[in-house]
């Protein structure tokens, strides 16, 4: 276990993806996460390939992410060497990956609830959210899309 972090700390900070295909979503989620389970399956519905894995410390893999602590959710998913965090709709890592912004990636912080959050959908209600920027070093998070 020791030498997998170890591994997955290096690759990550010479900026290279430790999945196992440049085209999987790898997602690390919590065995009893229902609504990490449902953002896999509408990224899988969006196209992506994904790769499931369940841990029993999430905030070791936030951390050797480099993820600051206020942009933290429930699931952490790598893919191309970027880092989304969280209810992240498939829309905006398309577009981040399109427009490759100096960014480690995108986070949607907390579990914000409504029929447009992919994998905490509830039916008659719009959640207002944001995805963030993800940056390099520090915490200052810039706001890559709104969602209303």
């Amino acid at each position: 276990m020791a030498l997998r972090a170890l591994l997955f700390a290096v690759l990550m900070s010479l900026g290279v993806s430790h999945t196992a295909s440049a085209e999987t979503l790898e997602v690390y989620k919590s065995a009893s996460c229902g609504c990490c389970g449902e953002w896999a399956d509408r990224m899988e519905d969006a196209g992506f390939k994904v790769v499931r894995h369940d841990s029993d410390d999430m905030n070791q893999i936030k951390r050797e992410a480099g993820l600051p602590p206020k942009l933290a959710s429930c699931h952490t998913a790598f893919y191309e060497g970027y880092l989304f965090e969280g209810h992240v709709p498939a829309g905006d890592i398309r577009r981040f990956l399109e427009e490759k912004p100096n960014a480690r990636g995108l986070a949607v912080p907390g579990m914000p609830a409504g029929e447009n959050v992919p994998g905490m959908e509830v039916e008659g209600k719009r959640a207002r959210f944001a995805s963030y920027l993800i940056p390099h070093s520090g915490d200052d998070a810039e706001v890559f899309a709104i969602h209303e």
